[in-house]
């Protein structure tokens, strides 16, 4: 089973709610992630949660080519 230190990636007011609700937090509950990037993500993408950004297509497109990608390594 994958871990997370929650405290690395959450802001503090979400390091003690359980998985469902940090799913349906807005994407500013993450570390880093201020409120007008959360809106300004919505604009863009129509991202509200962060289940919404874990599940953007673009970002797994992203990932999997960066994992292609064998000339950093």
């Amino acid at each position: 089973m994958a871990s997370i230190d929650l405290d690395k990636v959450l802001d503090k007011a979400w390091t003690d709610k359980n998985l469902p609700e940090i799913l349906a937090a807005p994407v500013s509950a993450l570390k880093g992630v201020s409120d007008r990037q959360g809106r300004l993500l919505e604009e863009a993408f129509g991202i509200k949660t962060v289940q919404d950004l874990a599940d953007l297509k673009y970002a797994h497109w992203a990932s999997a080519l960066a994992t292609l990608d064998t000339s950093s390594k």
